[in-house]
C-alpha cells in the first residue's frame, strides 16, 4: 500500500511532468518546430494549445492506468501532427513507456506494447510526412525517446530484481548458516550428554559395586575392603578428570575437547577393576598391539565396552566375557553375560543402550543388543576408517 506522503510526492511529480510536456509542445507549436517547419505548419492558437494540453494530461494517470495513458498520449501525438501542428518531438509516450517498463509483466504484454508503439510511430511518421516535407532522420529523436524510455526503465527494473534476488539469497544463506549452527549446537549438546551419561553413570555404578564389596568384606577381609575403597578413590579421580575434559570447552563457548578421553587401551584396566570387585569378567583381545584407531572410533569402542560391562555388573549374574577383534577394516566388540535369575534384559531400554547405538550409528557402524538363551549379548561393529562426525 502506498503511503500518503509517497502518493503526494508522486502526484506532484506527475503534475510537473505534465506541465513540462505541455510547455514543450506549446513551444514547438508556437515556433513551428523551432523554425524547422516555418511556413509549413499552422500557426499556434488556443485550439492548438488545448490539443497540446489534452495530449499531455494522460500523464497524470500513468501509474493508475498506464495502458490507457499510453494509448491516449500516442493518439495525442498523432493528432497534433494531423492538425498541422509542428509538434514533431513527442516525449509523453516515452514517459508512459518508462512507467510500464518499470512494472512486472509477461513477455506477451511486452510484445503487445511494442506492437502498439510501432503502429503508433508509423502513423505519426506517415501523417507528419504528408503534412510536412520530410527529411532524412527527422523523426529519429522521437523514436529514440520512445525506445530509450522503455529500455532504460527496463534495465533499471532488471537491476532491482537482481538486487532483490541477491538480498533474498543472502537472507536464505544467513538462515542456512543459522540453522546449521543450531544443529551443531544441538549435536554438541547431545554428544556432551552422552559423554556425561557414560562417564558419570559408569563411575557411579562402579563406586556402588566397590562400596558394596567393601561393606561385605570389611570384617572378614579388611585388606580387600581397603583395596575396594582405594579403587573408589581412583574411579572418582579419573571421573573428575574426564568431566573436566568434557565440560572444559563449555566455559569458553567452544566445543568440548574430547580427544584426551580414554580409548580401547584402557579396556583391560576396566576389566581388572570389575574383577577386583569380585566379578568374573574376562577379556579376549585379538586386535594385536599394533592396532591404531581414529580417536572417534577408539573413544566409541571404549564407551560401548564401558557401558556394556556396567550393565553386565548391574543386571547380570556376576560374570561377563568381552571380545575385541579387527577384520576387514572393521572393529568388532562383543560383550556376553548371563542374565541374573534368567530374567530377560531389556534390549531397547535405558539411556545406556540408546547412547551405544547412537555412537555406533554416528560412525557408520551397527550395534545389536538382545537376550539369547539366558544370556545378554551386545555386538558392535565400527569401521576403522570412520572419522569424527
Amino acid at each position: 500500500m502506498t503511503r500518503p506522503g509517497s502518493r503526494s510526492r508522486q502526484l506532484a511529480l506527475d503534475a510537473a511532468l505534465t506541465a513540462a510536456v505541455f510547455g514543450f509542445s506549446v513551444a514547438q507549436m508556437a515556433t513551428e518546430a523551432f523554425g524547422a517547419k516555418e511556413g509549413q505548419a499552422s500557426d499556434g492558437d488556443v485550439v492548438g494549445a488545448a490539443v497540446c494540453l489534452l495530449a499531455a494530461l494522460p500523464l497524470l494517470a500513468r501509474h493508475r492506468a498506464p495502458r490507457a495513458a499510453l494509448a491516449a498520449v500516442l493518439a495525442g501525438s498523432v493528432a497534433l501532427v494531423a492538425l498541422d501542428l509542428a509538434v514533431l518531438t513527442a516525449p509523453a509516450p516515452a514517459i508512459v513507456l518508462a512507467t510500464l517498463a518499470a512494472r512486472d509483466r509477461s513477455r506477451q504484454d511486452a510484445l503487445v506494447v511494442l506492437g502498439v508503439c510501432v503502429a503508433a510511430f508509423a502513423a505519426f511518421a506517415a501523417v507528419a510526412s504528408v503534412r510536412f516535407e520530410p527529411e532524412a532522420g527527422e523523426y529519429a529523436i522521437t523514436a529514440l525517446l520512445w525506445a530509450g524510455g522503455w529500455i532504460v526503465s527496463d534495465r533499471r527494473r532488471l537491476a532491482r530484481e537482481r538486487a532483490a534476488q541477491e538480498r533474498e539469497q543472502a537472507a536464505q544463506e544467513r538462515e542456512r548458516v543459522a540453522r546449521e549452527q543450531r544443529l551443531a549446537v544441538a549435536e554438541e549438546r547431545t554428544r556432551i550428554a552422552r559423554e556425561l551419561h557414560d562417564s558419570a553413570g559408569h563411575a557411579i555404578n562402579s563406586i556402588l559395586i566397590q562400596a558394596g564389596a567393601a561393606r561385605l568384606v570389611q570384617d572378614s577381609q579388611p585388606e580387600r575392603s581397603r583395596e575396594a575403597i582405594a579403587t573408589i578413590e581412583a574411579i572418582a579421580r579419573e571421573t573428575m578428570q574426564e568431566l573436566d575434559a568434557i565440560l572444559g570447552g563449555l566455559r569458553d563457548g567452544a566445543p568440548a575437547d574430547l580427544e584426551p578421553l580414554p580409548g580401547i587401551d584402557r579396556i583391560p584396566a576396566l576389566v581388572e577393576r570389575h574383577r577386583a570387585a569380585g566379578l568374573d569378567f574376562s577379556l579376549h583381545d585379538r586386535t594385536g598391539p599394533a592396532l591404531r584407531l581414529p580417536p572417534a572410533v577408539d573413544r566409541a569402542a571404549y564407551r560401548i565396552a564401558q557401558e556394556a560391562m556396567t550393565n553386565a555388573a548391574r543386571h547380570g549374574a556376576g560374570a561377563a566375557e568381552l571380545t575385541l577383534e579387527c577384520r576387514d577394516g572393521v572393529l568388532a566388540l562383543t560383550v556376553v553375560n548371563p542374565v541374573a535369575g534368567g530374567a530377560p534384559a531389556r534390549p531397547s531400554g535405558g539411556h545406556g543402550l540408546t547412547g551405544m547405538r547412537e555412537r555406533a550409528a554416528l560412525l557408520g557402524g551397527t550395534l545389536d543388543a538382545r537376550s539369547v538363551g539366558g544370556r545378554f549379548e551386545v555386538r558392535a561393529t565400527l569401521p576403522r576408517g570412520a572419522r569424527t562426525p
